[in-house]
């Protein structure tokens, strides 16, 4: 009978199911489909890929914009359907091509990671980006710095130095990854706790206490009885306007 909790195990990470007692990494991305992802591409329903700006090409997970004409500020994102607290996520990406025309400046070889996200089904048709804590994903240029897995807080507020920033962007401490270079970003999340950025396996930034932004109006209907804790919620991928690719999407429950 020593078999048995073996196999129950196995079942419980490959069904994702979030109570896995030994930390591995599982994969959310399959490298065959879009299985366990839902697209919500502001402008269209949920559930409907756009142009199909999310797809899967040669075992990659690809962010594409060979059906539109112009950007038009269509920002997507593709959630995946797993509520998590205390997990690592890791992904492996990078950038290629060009930038779609009409994107914004800011937006060249910038894509991002969006974690303890808000449910996908309580967003506004119009709405630009979910509620969530951005990890922040950049390609350098020719020449001089620019860090990647970054902070962004759409709708949030983190604590740094013990002290609440209300800034929307924080830069790491990271290299510069110039060209379509492979770049592994890992980041440890504990609930409401705290949060730790690592690329290529270095510690480049680390914060706590993430919470909702009681001056955002789609963070306010979010708030549940005053409680600006943020300790859970769904994770997705961004489109920005410039083509990004993944190799792997990955997840290790912590307890």
């Amino acid at each position: 009978m020593q078999f048995i909790p073996k196999i129950i195990t196995v079942l419980v990470f490959t069904m994702l199911a979030g109570f896995a007692k030994s930390a591995e990494w599982v994969p959310l991305f399959n490298g065959k489909n879009l299985e366990g992802w839902t697209p919500k591409i502001k402008g269209q329903p949920l559930g409907k890929n756009f142009k199909n700006t999310f797809r899967v090409e040669d075992g990659l997970l690809k962010v594409g914009y060979k059906g539109y004409e112009e950007f038009g500020e269509q920002f997507g994102h593709i959630f995946h359907k797993l509520k998590v607290s205390h997990y690592r996520i890791a992904v492996e990406y990078r950038f290629v091509g060009d930038q779609l025309k009409g994107g914004p400046g800011w937006a060249w070889r910038n894509s991002g990671i969006m974690l303890h996200c808000q449910d996908p089904k309580t967003i506004r048709l119009d709405q630009d980006f979910p509620v969530s804590i951005e990890v922040q994903l950049l390609g350098g240029k020719e020449k001089g710095n620019r860090t990647t897995a970054n902070l962004c807080t759409p709708g949030t507020n983190v604590v740094m130095d013990g002290k609440l920033e209300t800034r929307h962007c924080f830069s790491s401490t990271s290299k510069t990854f110039r060209g379509d270079q492979w770049v592994r970003v890992e980041v440890e999340v504990r609930g409401g706790e705290s949060i730790k950025h690592f690329v290529n396996g270095e510690e480049v930034m680390s914060y706590f206490k993430p919470q909702y932004d009681p001056r955002d109006e789609d963070a306010k209907k979010l708030v549940d009885g005053g409680n600006l804790s943020l300790k859970e919620g769904y994770i997705s991928l961004q489109s920005e306007s410039h083509p990004v690719e993944y190799r792997k999407v990955e997840l290790m429950v912590l307890k």
